[in-house]
């Protein structure tokens, strides 16, 4: 088992969710947080509700650094309108984020990595910054030798996750259009997020 995966079931179980909704998630077995004390269930302060909502929102996308998550939230406050909002819609344009709501691979790590070897372009130009943002209209493609990767194959004729409205996907070509940025209400979390405590967390 990778450092990746691994990564990504601790992330589970010290959340205590199963947050990318996935039946393989240890968290179906075992509904508490690793270690002795973990089957402790104690009401968390404000603080600590502030937290895990950032660690969930943060662990969602793949774990992303507390210094790039920090970024994200000072260009949703500089951004016009809910803060909160903003702050989903631009998570949501992570190049790594859309390839993962397309359906080109399974978990946003593979995307990540996927994005990193280069397998992707946008406008028809190969990116490989996984935290490239998207634009509305933008058209993201598989590259044509990696289109038949068992990666990609699996993750398109899976049926755990749908393709919500704000992209637009031709599944046989690996193509998709960023349409629109999407509000909180249009993005298929398995888990109940809550951008508005991570915006009190922050601004504190």
């Amino acid at each position: 088992m990778s450092k990746r995966i691994k990564s990504k079931y601790k992330i589970n179980r010290r959340l205590g969710v199963n947050l990318w909704g996935r039946p393989k998630s240890p968290i179906n077995v075992r509904d508490y947080r690793p270690g002795e004390h973990g089957q402790r269930r104690r009401k968390a302060s404000d603080y600590g509700l502030q937290l895990m909502a950032k660690q969930k929102l943060k662990g969602y996308y793949g774990n992303i650094t507390e210094k790039q998550f920090r970024r994200y939230y000072a260009e949703a406050v500089r951004r016009k309108g809910d803060t909160s909002e903003n702050l989903i819609g631009v998570l949501e344009r992570r190049l790594d984020a859309v390839i993962y709501r397309m359906k080109f691979v399974p978990t946003v790590f593979a995307a990540r990595q996927f994005v990193n070897h280069g397998h992707i372009r946008v406008n028809g130009t190969r990116v490989n910054i996984p935290s490239y943002i998207v634009k509305e209209g933008d058209v993201v493609e598989v590259k044509e030798k990696s289109r038949d990767l068992p990666l990609v194959l699996d993750a398109v004729e899976s049926s755990e996750r749908e393709i919500p409205d704000y992209v637009d996907v031709n599944v046989k070509k690996r193509q998709g259009t960023f349409i629109r940025i999407p509000k909180l209400a249009d993005v298929p979390y398995p888990v109940q997020m809550e951008p508005n405590l991570v915006i009190e967390f922050y601004s504190r």
